[in-house]
């Protein structure tokens, strides 16, 4: 009962100007970073080790920046999937390389996991004429699974599918000329990873821009969404044109690579609130 209140609230908010929006994100973002302790932790461990040269304070600042943009994202699914579409139309700003998403060519976008990245998914199935698949995990709460499924199928007849359903149907789609919107950039665990450095750090990442790119014989594209005052600008780069290169493991440590130095553009923009050195090689003990 109380999560439906919640997202009634966030229809709401969707009224309000965006400025009102931003301010209330700004307030609970400080106030997640002053309560949440343990989450707090691991954005300060995140940080310092992907940034050891910077100080006490940079790490701080970035932190709590963090927090801040998080917060305004969450904030953001009011109007991104309850505001006019005309509305969105003027806050996301789709731009760049988008001649690679013409045509049917089957294609892996690589959307890494900056807290614009349901602004991205928004503006592709809104303002690009392509049916897109992405991978969907199902949430414990079953309103607020429902909500986000409606919220991301909302435009474009855009399809989402379970981690549950395998590759299949996924890759089927991918050959169909269906871009896969895939966020491979997260430890989900030893099993289905291979560790490669990550800022220098070794980090449990999942191949699966690799494998998705080779089976499905597509391109990489990577689409990268940042948060601005006026909304989000989402921008198309060019395909990589050595990915898939047949070696699943540089393919991996490449793509960690070039998404440093998207990072390093907006760094506390990131989702840092993930334990993204949980899984650590030979057994050692995580640093959280």
């Amino acid at each position: 009962m109380m999560m439906r209140g919640v997202f009634l609230v966030l229809r709401w908010m969707g009224l309000l100007p965006l400025a009102w929006v931003r301010a209330l994100g700004f307030v609970l973002g400080l106030a997640l970073y002053a309560m949440v302790a343990s989450r707090r932790r691991v954005v300060w461990v995140n940080l310092t080790l992907c940034f050891p040269h910077w100080s006490r304070t940079q790490i701080r600042k970035n932190a709590v920046q963090a927090f801040v943009y998080f917060a305004q994202a969450w904030l953001d699914r009011g109007w991104l999937w309850h505001g006019d579409p005309a509305l969105l139309r003027k806050r996301l700003h789709l731009s760049g390389a988008l001649e690679e998403l013409d045509g049917a060519e089957p294609t892996v976008i690589f959307a890494p996991h900056f807290v614009g990245l349901d602004a991205g998914w928004t503006a592709l199935t809104q303002q690009i004429p392509r049916q897109f698949t992405t991978i969907y995990t199902d949430q414990a709460n079953k309103v607020s699974d429902a909500w986000i499924l409606q919220g991301r199928k909302r435009f474009g007849d855009a399809r989402l599918f379970g981690r549950i359903e395998g590759v299949k149907p996924i890759l089927a789609a991918l050959k169909n000329g269906e871009p896969l919107y895939l966020l491979p950039d997260m430890n989900f665990g030893p099993e289905e990873s291979v560790f490669v450095p990550f800022y220098g750090v070794a980090a449990a990442t999942v191949p699966s821009l690799s494998r998705f790119a080779r089976l499905g014989r597509a391109k990489v594209v990577p689409v990268i969404s940042c948060m601005t005052k006026k909304g989000y600008e989402i921008k198309v780069l060019p395909a990589w044109r050595d990915v898939p290169s047949g070696d699943l493991v540089a393919d991996t440590a490449l793509m960690n690579v070039r998404l440093q130095g998207y990072i390093d553009g907006m760094p506390s923009q990131y989702y840092w609130v993930h334990k993204r050195f949980k899984d650590r090689p030979n057994g050692d003990l995580p640093p959280y």
